[in-house]
């Protein structure tokens, strides 16, 4: 078999065979396919698509192409989560600890924020002391003595999206649903969960802003997880506006203990309380969204669900003090304000435009390695179809120094619409896929 034949198969439209795809990923992971020829054939693909069957063949070798975690000998279905990214996206850290103190074991590998986005490491990692980098070994003894862990992903679990991902970043091939459904789910299947519940993100603050591409791209991302024996279910979730009140690490984290202590916004709860209610279905532990919201609500109620959250960052040799006295987590010196400049309604608040304020301030990164500041971001004071004055504060900017605050107020100023009218509220669940 030549790479190049099967280069200029998928080139003219063809569907590829299974051999075929397990022999170029196969060739990616040994170096033997050079770059030229990988970023020839991710090209083609992105032209000329693939079947569902093509999809989940390429996500199976690229799960295959590393280690596996087998995650067999902890009792209870494990059901792992996803999000597709987006501002203020703070759902994992509530959830996690959520599902877990009703019952559910939640392993969770996640990533850094890039870009506009927020990244769940990122985020964790403002907690004094709070490792992401644990062994598998150490993750499984968490998961057994708390129930859920979120760590950052093992280096070892599919190499062959690492290379193809830094190809697709420099190619301009990063624009196709089956590449980035085998891109998500490679590494989803790799952590050995048994079942999966996916939030795919839709809007301006997102990576797909229609909803037919976010539709396409659950569809495709559940249809592989039922290929490999993994029963994967997906929600279309709203991400035109921050999610929650708070953009930036440690202010999400406040928000996050907050939230767990039943104090949240609603856009938040509706989420949050959808996702693990599901999580409850599919790990047995309730036979319907009844019972298992009912669970949910007393897990938040009674305390275990922040409780769980202490634990975990315990374990992970971070300091669980914070759950009672945020003011131990890092703190931004500056305070700014941006004001209403007229009266009227918040017509809209642009994720997107919001998430680089916060990262003009220093809470994300423009490239891989650059440094975060945990402390600094932006706290949104209102919502879109709030009733405003002129000179009302809208946003709260925690910033060091000054620095990056003008661009930041700039991006605040072409991300919030005030009109004469209120806007048609926006549905925070747009629809499922299973």
């Amino acid at each position: 078999m030549r790479i190049v034949d099967v280069i200029a198969k998928k080139r003219d439209g063809h569907a590829l065979s299974h051999e075929e795809i397990k022999f170029f990923v196969e060739g990616v992971t040994a170096g033997t396919v050079p770059d030229y020829q990988s970023s020839a054939l991710l090209m083609a693909i992105v032209i000329r698509g693939m079947t569902h069957e093509e999809t989940a063949w390429l996500t199976d070798a690229m799960a295959r192409s590393g280690d596996r975690v087998d995650l067999s000998d902890i009792p209870g279905v494990k059901v792992g989560k996803h999000s597709t990214g987006g501002v203020g996206d703070k759902v994992s850290i509530v959830l996690a600890p959520l599902a877990a103190s009703c019952g559910v074991v939640v392993p969770k590998m996640s990533g850094r924020g890039l870009g506009h986005t927020g990244g769940t490491l990122d985020k964790l990692e403002s907690i004094p002391g709070y490792r992401i980098n644990l062994t598998i070994d150490e993750f499984k003894r968490v998961l057994r003595d708390v129930g859920t862990s979120i760590i950052g992903q093992s280096a070892s679990l599919a190499p062959a999206d690492k290379k193809l991902y830094a190809l697709r970043d420099v190619t301009a091939t990063v624009e196709s649903i089956p590449l980035i459904a085998a891109s998500i789910m490679s590494k989803k299947l790799a952590e050995g969960s048994n079942a999966l519940v996916l939030d795919v993100k839709c809007g301006d603050g997102a990576f797909m802003k229609r909803v037919q591409d976010a539709q396409a791209l659950a569809e495709a991302m559940v249809s592989i997880g039922g290929h490999a024996g993994v029963r994967t279910e997906a929600f279309l979730t709203d991400m035109d506006s921050p999610l929650g009140s708070t953009i930036g690490n440690a202010l999400e984290i406040v928000e996050c203990i907050d939230a767990l202590k039943g104090a949240w916004t609603a856009d938040l709860t509706t989420v949050v309380v959808r996702l693990s209610s599901r999580m409850l279905v599919l790990g047995g532990v309730e036979s319907d969204a009844a019972a298992a919201t009912a669970r949910v609500t007393q897990a938040l109620a009674s305390g275990r669900a922040l409780q769980t959250f202490a634990r975990m960052i315990e374990a992970q040799g971070g300091d669980p003090r914070v759950v009672d006295d945020p003011s131990l987590l890092p703190t931004a010196p500056g305070r700014a304000r941006f004001e209403a400049s007229r009266s009227g309604f918040v017509a809209r608040m642009k994720a997107e435009a919001l998430g680089r304020a916060s990262n003009m301030l220093g809470a994300g990164r423009s490239a891989v390695g650059d440094p975060v500041d945990h402390a600094v971001g932006i706290i949104t004071l209102v919502k879109p179809g709030d009733r405003i004055e002129r000179g009302q504060p809208l946003l709260a900017l925690h910033h060091r120094d000054g620095r990056g605050l003008n661009a930041a107020l700039a991006l605040c100023a072409d991300a919030i619409s005030i009109g004469d009218e209120a806007p048609v509220p926006r549905a925070k669940l747009l629809g499922e896929v299973r």
